[in-house]
């Protein structure tokens, strides 16, 4: 049997139980830590230690052998949670995802941090327990308990066994590969007693002191869940199991436990009733449903992204051949024809269901990425000396898994400024009124076919005259006269920064232009809110997914392009009156006292043939980073859902196009790209005007003279 196919499910379902480690470590409260929390920081550290024995990780085993039971000494009341000390608990669990990592890349873990981590968390139990962590399991321990009077409760909740408890795993539908392995775990957890079954059903009867969920919770590395149930096997039935397997034991298993006192035993079934509730309540919980009684099917899968991306492109694909016959048939007689019709509508409504069903598979909720923020304000605000109040909303909004990971970092940025520069110190804020903490606000919400993210404090705001006067040192075109939403965007612009001194996090002037070329690169835009004082919104519009775009289908000349629908807001018949020439080539279009830059596409893409009278054109107005312009076209032909084909990938970077499509009729059409269209009609303009320049500074000189 070849151990490392099951590397992968390993290592994704250790990194799931680090992530859920970490966040109930930052939600302990230290001064009343809650026993729920520190049973599940146990228990997921419990997990990947029996994975990693079982694979063979034999430096991640022993690092979380002993953060184990360093866990255990504390939820059991030993050991006094500090600040200090969950801070090195979270190193630990940073710790743990290096080597984590390490074997996943075929390495082996840094030595010299792995003995850094064992000697701190040897050192915490020295001095405050006043023992080391070498002796035994994280379950070992337990024995002493009992002298503590409050302790016997807390242990039944958390599912304990003791020491001669016999425990009833029952595997339902695993193959003989799987049941092998899960039996050999077995034995690693306690004393196999008796085994057998088929495949349907095989059961291991088990002598532990290691808990019911725990046992389920190394199981579930192999299995899932629903295939394991794990109950307390009745005293007959373990002398029996003993029996007929000739344990030489007999004695210690069955005799001492019927001549127990009677309260002993009652409360010994009570404890079984509610082990077996526990242990079952999160399997139910998951499932959603009633008994799962159909081969132990799960209610998740787990699959490679590129298998997905495979299944998006090839729906894509029959999404452009569905759009090639339906052009086709769409020239055929209603009477004559009406089945084919019928069935090629029927076509359209299903094809279209099934590309929505298949996006779905990639869009994820967006706790993947607001649950790494409580750590990163955790940090940062300890290390600026601030009190911060992180709140999340709309974790469950859901956006394409290519995006939140592309998301993360360009938030971390914008989450990292908001701290250092937008919420004051605690001093400061008492003074001006506000509460000593500060608030960050993490918010998500659909809008249309976009995603708003929205990073908001409550801090001291932006300063309009600060920012002009850091502008002008810096060289850049700034005037009194601009707008507050184009003084806002200047803390986008590269090097800029306000920060008096440079710090390990601010004060260099990068990462904010960054941040904006990142999300313009996703599709999305950047835009700012911000009053004096209040405080200040720094909100991102993404598209849902990349794969798939609404459009709007445009014709200038013989050419077909695509405009995002999203960025398109109007479309009208420019007169002659709103329109205004300015210096050079450049002309605005005036719609509702708001002057537009005008680009002519097939001047900015060289098409030929194009309508070149302004007036006969039509001017869509779209909007990109946060500015409106006035498109001129010939024609607009209609909106459709295109499939998006990275240009870059295919062929080659093409300014002003962002990606292309194939249309119905077989034919490329692309998808053009507001901003930088934009940019590519000026600098062609700029080419075109060194060569009126010396006749205008003959007539200014001339002019001068007289």
């Amino acid at each position: 049997m070849d151990i490392t196919d099951f590397y992968d499910t390993f290592f994704e379902e250790a990194e799931e139980l680090l992530a859920d480690m970490e966040r109930h470590l930052l939600e302990l409260d230290v001064d009343e830590p809650d026993t729920e929390q520190l049973n599940a920081i146990f228990r997921a550290a419990h997990s990947i230690k029996g994975g990693a024995g079982t694979f063979g990780f034999d430096i991640l085993q022993k690092t979380t052998h002993l953060f184990e039971n360093l866990l255990d000494h504390t939820r059991k009341g030993e050991l006094t949670l500090r600040r200090d000390i969950v801070d090195t608990f979270l190193e630990t669990k940073d710790m743990l995802n290096d080597q984590l990592d390490a074997y996943r890349n075929g390495d082996e873990p840094d030595q010299e941090a792995f003995e850094r981590i064992c000697r701190t968390l040897q050192q915490i139990a020295l001095e405050e327990i006043g023992q080391d962590l070498e002796g035994g399991t994280g379950a070992a321990p337990k024995p002493a308990a009992p002298p503590k009077t409050p302790e016997p409760e807390p242990q039944a909740t958390d599912g304990a066994a003791g020491e001669g408890e016999r425990l009833v795993v029952t595997l339902l539908n695993v193959g003989e590969k799987d049941r092998q392995l899960l039996v050999e775990e077995l034995a690693q957890l306690g004393d196999v007693i008796a085994q057998g079954g088929d495949e349907s059903r095989y059961e291991v009867t088990l002598a532990s002191s290691v808990s019911g969920d725990d046992i389920e919770a190394v199981m579930c590395f192999i299995v899932d869940a629903d295939q394991v149930q794990i109950r307390s096997a009745p005293h007959g039935q373990a002398a029996q199991a003993e029996a007929m397997t000739e344990t030489v034991q007999p004695a210690e298993a069955t005799p001492p436990k019927p001549d127990a006192e009677p309260a002993n035993s009652a409360a010994a079934s009570a404890g079984n009733e509610k082990q077996v509730t526990t242990a079952s309540a999160p399997r139910t919980k998951s499932k959603g449903k009633p008994k799962a009684k159909s081969g132990g099917e799960s209610t998740s899968i787990r699959v490679s992204v590129d298998k997905v991306d495979q299944i998006i492109n090839l729906v894509g694909e029959l999404i452009i051949t569905q759009s090639m016959l339906d052009q086709t048939v769409s020239e055929l007689d209603v009477v004559s024809d009406g089945a084919l019709l019928n069935g090629m509508s029927l076509l359209q409504r299903n094809a279209r269901d099934l590309q929505e069903a298949v996006m779905s598979i990639r869009m994820i909720p967006m706790d993947f990425v607001f649950s790494r923020f409580p750590r990163v304000v955790r940090e940062t605000a300890g290390k600026l000396g601030k009190e911060i109040e992180l709140v999340t909303e709309g974790e469950s909004t859901e956006l394409d898994k290519s995006l939140t990971e592309r998301i993360i970092d360009p938030l971390t940025h914008l989450v990292r400024n908001s701290l250092d520069h937008g919420i004051e110190p605690p001093d400061v804020r008492e003074a001006a009124g506000k509460s000593r903490t500060g608030k960050l606000v993490l918010s998500a919400k659909h809008q249309g076919g976009n995603i708003i993210i929205e990073v908001i404090d409550d801090g001291a705001g932006l300063n309009r005259d600060r920012l002009l006067t850091k502008a002008r040192e810096n060289g850049l075109p700034v005037s009194d006269t601009m707008s507050d939403d184009e003084v806002w965007q200047l803390i986008f612009a590269p090097g800029f920064s306000t920060a008096k001194e440079v710090t390990d996090v601010s004060g260099r002037g990068v990462g904010m232009d960054v941040v904006k070329r990142n999300i313009q690169g996703m599709g999305g835009h950047v835009q700012i809110m911000s009053r004096p004082g209040e405080g200040t919104t720094i909100r991102i519009v993404l598209p849902l997914t990349l794969a798939i775009l609404d459009g709007m289908s445009i014709k200038v000349g013989s050419e077909m392009f695509i405009l995002p629908l999203s960025a398109v807001l109007e479309s009208l018949q420019p007169a002659k009156e709103d329109l205004y020439a300015m210096a050079g080539d450049d002309v605005v279009l005036k719609v509702r006292d708001e002057y537009l830059p005008v680009v002519a596409v097939h001047e900015a893409l060289d098409v030929p043939d194009a309508k070149t009278e302004l007036t006969e054109t039509i001017a869509v107005i779209v909007q990109g980073e946060g500015r409106r312009y006035a498109l001129l076209v010939d024609d607009l032909v209609g909106q459709q859902q295109v499939v998006v084909k990275n240009l870059e990938t295919n062929y080659r970077k093409v300014p002003g196009v962002s990606a292309a499509t194939i249309l119905g009729d077989g034919s490329v059409a692309l998808i053009l790209d507001i901003t930088g269209l934009h940019r590519l009609s000026r600098a062609k303009k700029e080419k075109r005007r060194p060569e009126r320049k010396p006749s205008l500074e003959a007539l200014t000189d001339q002019e001068l003279e007289t």
